[in-house]
């Protein structure tokens, strides 16, 4: 790609040649010719990808790119474009910005490339290993290094520290590891090779994919252990899917060539020709082995792809089970003692077919071996053969041993399971429990009994005789399923009632409690799992339930209305502020503490109304749970003390919230009244004062926690309010939860919180207001004592003139300081400050002019007379 230069006479000055309007023309065909192209060329460089899978296809293409790119790039630097870029820069041309961004672009895209090449540079001696290596040894040796190099361009890379690019690449690195194995590993020659070589070779491909995975995960813990670099969070199926994959296959021919080599050839080797007499048979036996491996010599899809994984897998599978003869006797003899057993097979049965299953195995097996003419007729097929018959006659002796041990066991064990009762409790105790944590009723179904159920059916479908009694429980199970279920359905509906209740409403319904227990109870000490009446007793203790259920239900509803008032009540706000006048304008200090006030008492009120409801909703209670509606029932009385705990609670976080979002406001840099700054009596104070603001501070704190003196206790045992009680004459105390409340450290504490925040706000508006002491002067001097003295020294003009300077430009920058100040809650109002420091200041002008003014008649009398003296003498 190669940049046409200008044909015109380019020796002027850039000033110059701007103002020809020819030239600038001219130069704007070439910008916009220079502009398409390397637009074009940039295009078509983002469009290319790499040709190939490998690793080293993506070094290439950045190579590519930046070759391209570097050239277009040294082209836009010669002198000839960079002056044609000024000449209509200068002559302000449309066409020299499009080409600057294009150039920018290009610019952008050479930086990238230029980096990418550099880094991807440092891999490309692992890269060429990877691919062109002689051996995997070379492979194995490279990997560790390649992964570091890796990391390195991951942390120092400004273009390959993105998943989006350091992924492919790895991917690309994946798939050419997989690609060196299907070039060594050929299915169609593999078996024909010599075994120990292919083992080998197999081998070590599987370990070069596994060295793969390996590094990664040792590089990426290094990563996270340095917490200094990004770590790598990749798609690991990306990376991973397919390398494992071909690991597994090269592990599963591993496992072909180890069998065929150690349990095949080296038995049917010289020795068992010597031994028979007959070459040919034994060479028709490793005929016979040979064509184990046909169905893979033979294979028409790729073995190595993931997506003809299930048929590779039918492969393997089928070969295995040509080959199970000495490993059935193995997996029999290691397993005897806790044999595998499907899902759902009983212990015992499940045991005898597990052997039962292993035995049909090996007979499969050996029956293959008998349709080979002679070979168990030979020394080692002999010996087969007394395998087989030794782990066949193990395999009887250990079905009869755990028939005849469950069989004698069932007769002894079942008819005492079935005298269970129905129900254990979890705590024997005689005394009411009347905590949450109460007795819990369990179904008394051994699980036993379900195994020897399930253990029946199974012997019957394995052909053994059963017990009559087991067999007559067996038929039962439909109908102690149904009991079971009931059962647990009746006591989990039970259990899940109790975990509903708290401490004070399980005392609360003690009696009925203890009623539902005594339904219970023929469960736990008469009813059997032979009795008749189970039936009858889950009814009778669903409708208890039920009952019990209702009355809960009851509770619990107007639980809820006594908690949904307490809710309220702790929402309360009891610091709603005024809203701001006419905008900007802020309530004054009493003002605003009056409003607090206001609105506190109109929230006191309404909570005192909802607080009135609450004995009202607790006799609905007693009326459900003693019939009376009293308000002093003696079954309620921890009942009624719960609830007036749970008040004196509600009413302490009320108070201790707002005080914290009072202090909260207090803090902000949100003002939310307005107090001003005045001269009296020559200081200059707050109004209202410091020590006033202080004191409507504490006393709006203090209604706020004798709010609770509003909300009456209860006489003790009861829900009934307190009357006032006469303790002299003329004293009344009413008593309410204000004594207890008032005393809670957490209120105390945030008490004492704002007092000292309000206080610290007050000193540091005072310190703000000592910088206009500055001023002082203005009215601690006395104006006329200081005049009579100025005149007495008949001073110059000058002396006048920077008086009255002084005294202007205090007044003048008076009027640049702002009229308010904020300081967290409170706006600090300056103007009426101002507005004395600048009369004070205008004052002293007044004085000095008026005594300049004096002075100056003074003089031009005195003039006066000296000029008509003057001219007198002269006339004379």
């Amino acid at each position: 790609i190669k940049l046409e230069m200008p044909t015109i006479n380019l020796d002027r000055e850039v000033t110059a040649l701007a103002t020809v309007p020819e030239v600038v023309e001219a130069l704007e065909i070439y910008a916009m010719t220079w502009q398409k192209l390397i637009s074009t060329a940039l295009q078509e460089q983002l469009k290319k990808v790499p040709q190939g899978d490998g690793p080293l296809a993506e070094v290439n293409l950045w190579h590519e790119r930046n070759d391209t790119l570097s050239a277009l790039t040294e082209q836009t630097k010669l002198p000839e474009v960079q002056k044609v870029l000024a000449i209509l820069q200068e002559a302000e041309s449309k066409h020299a910005g499009d080409l600057q961004i294009v150039l920018r672009d290009l610019r952008k895209r050479h930086v990238e490339a230029l980096d990418n090449v550099k880094f991807l540079s440092t891999l490309e001696r692992h890269l060429k290993n990877l691919t062109y290596g002689t051996g995997f040894h070379v492979v194995l040796d490279t990997i560790p290094s390649l992964m570091n190099a890796l990391r390195m361009i991951w942390v120092i890379s400004r273009h390959y520290n993105k998943d989006e690019r350091m992924v492919p690449l790895m991917e690309r690195i994946a798939w050419e590891l997989s690609k060196r194995v299907y070039k060594v590993v050929d299915l169609h020659t593999l078996f024909k090779e010599d075994r120990a070589a292919a083992k080998k070779k197999i081998a070590e491909a599987k370990s070069t994919l596994e060295q793969w995975k390996k590094c990664y995960f040792a590089v990426r813990a290094q990563i996270e252990t340095s917490g200094r670099e990004q770590h790598w969070e990749f798609d690991r199926k990306r990376l991973f899917e397919k390398t494992d994959y071909v690991a597994s296959v090269c592990q599963d021919l591993c496992d072909i060539l180890q069998v065929i080599t150690e349990e095949f050839y080296n038995v049917f080797g010289p020795e068992l020709k010597a031994v028979t007499g007959d070459p040919k048979r034994v060479d028709d036996l490793v005929r016979a082995v040979n064509a184990l491996t046909s169905p893979m010599e033979e294979l028409t899809f790729d073995l190595f792809s993931i997506e003809n994984a299930h048929d590779w897998k039918l492969i393997m599978e089928e070969f295995k089970e040509e080959v199970s003869v000495e490993n059935v006797k193995q997996i029999f003899v290691q397993n005897l003692k806790d044999p595998p057993l499907y899902k759902n097979q009983p212990p015992v049965a499940g045991a005898i077919y597990w052997s039962r299953s292993l035995f049909y195995r090996i007979k499969h097996t050996i029956i293959r071996f008998q349709e080979v003419e002679g070979l168990l007729a030979s020394e080692r097929g002999k010996e087969v053969k007394q395998i087989y018959l030794q782990v066949a006659k193990r395999m009887k002796e250990y079905e009869d041993q755990k028939y005849n041990h469950w069989r004698d066991g069932t007769e002894q064990i079942l008819p005492l399971l079935l005298k269970n009762n129905l129900l254990t409790v979890s705590s024997v105790t005689e005394e009411p429990i009347t905590t949450k944590e109460s007795v819990r009723f369990i179904v008394n179904f051994s699980p036993v009994l379900q195994e020897i159920i399930t253990e029946t059916k199974y012997m019957e479908q394995l052909g053994f005789p059963v017990p009559e009694i087991a067999r007559y429980v067996a038929l039962q199970e439909d109908k102690y399923l149904r009991y079971t279920n009931g059962l647990k359905n009746m006591l989990g509906r039970y259990h899940k009632l109790m975990e509903t209740m708290n401490e004070a409403e399980t005392k609360l319904l003690d009696d009925h409690i203890q009623e539902l227990w005594r339904v219970f109870k023929s469960g736990h000490r008469r009813l059997k799992w032979n009795s008749l009446g189970i039936g009858d007793f889950i009814v009778r203790c669903t409708r208890a339930i039920r009952k019990f259920e209702s009355l809960v239900h009851q509770i619990h509803n107007n639980s809820e209305d006594i908690n949904n008032t307490l809710l309220f009540i702790e929402s309360i706000n009891l610091f709603k502020f005024p809203l701001s006048k006419n905008g900007d304008e802020l309530p004054k200090v009493k003002e605003f503490f009056e409003y607090v006030k206001c609105e506190r008492a109109k929230d006191v009120t309404h909570m005192v109304r909802k607080y009135s409801t609450i004995p009202q909703l607790l006799m609905k209670v007693e009326g459900r749970v003693a019939n009376t509606n009293s308000g002093k029932s003696p079954k309620l009385t921890s009942y009624y003390a719960y609830w007036e705990n749970r008040i004196y609670q509600v009413l302490t976080q009320l108070i201790v919230k707002n005080l914290q979002a009072f202090n909260a406001a207090v803090l902000a840099n949100v003002p939310l009244f307005q107090t001003e700054a005045i001269l009296s009596v020559s200081e200059i104070v707050l109004q209202p004062s410091a020590s006033e603001i202080d004191k409507m501070a504490v006393q709006c704190i203090r209604d706020c926690v004798e709010v609770t003196k509003h909300f009456v206790r209860w006489m003790h045992g009861t829900c009934i309010e307190c009357p006032p009680q006469h303790v002299e004459e003329d004293e009344v105390i009413t008593f309410s939860f204000y004594s207890d409340v008032s005393q809670n450290p957490l209120i105390i504490e945030q008490a004492v919180l704002i007092t000292q925040n309000v206080h610290k706000l007050l000193v540091s508006l005072s310190k703000y207001l000592k910088q206009w002491k500055r001023y002082q002067l203005l009215w601690k001097l006395d104006k006329g004592v200081v005049m009579e003295r100025l005149a007495a020294e008949k001073p110059a003009c000058i002396i006048f003139d920077e008086q009255l300077q002084f005294y202007m430009k205090v007044a003048q920058e008076v009027t640049q300081q702002p009229l308010t100040k904020d300081e967290q809650c409170i706006r600090l109002q300056l103007a009426p400050l101002v507005y004395t420091v600048q009369e004070n200041a205008r004052g002293w002008v007044i004085s000095l002019g008026k005594l300049l003014n004096e002075s100056a008649r003074e003089e031009l009398f005195c003039l006066q007379e000296e000029i008509q003296v003057g001219v007198f003498n002269s006339c004379c």
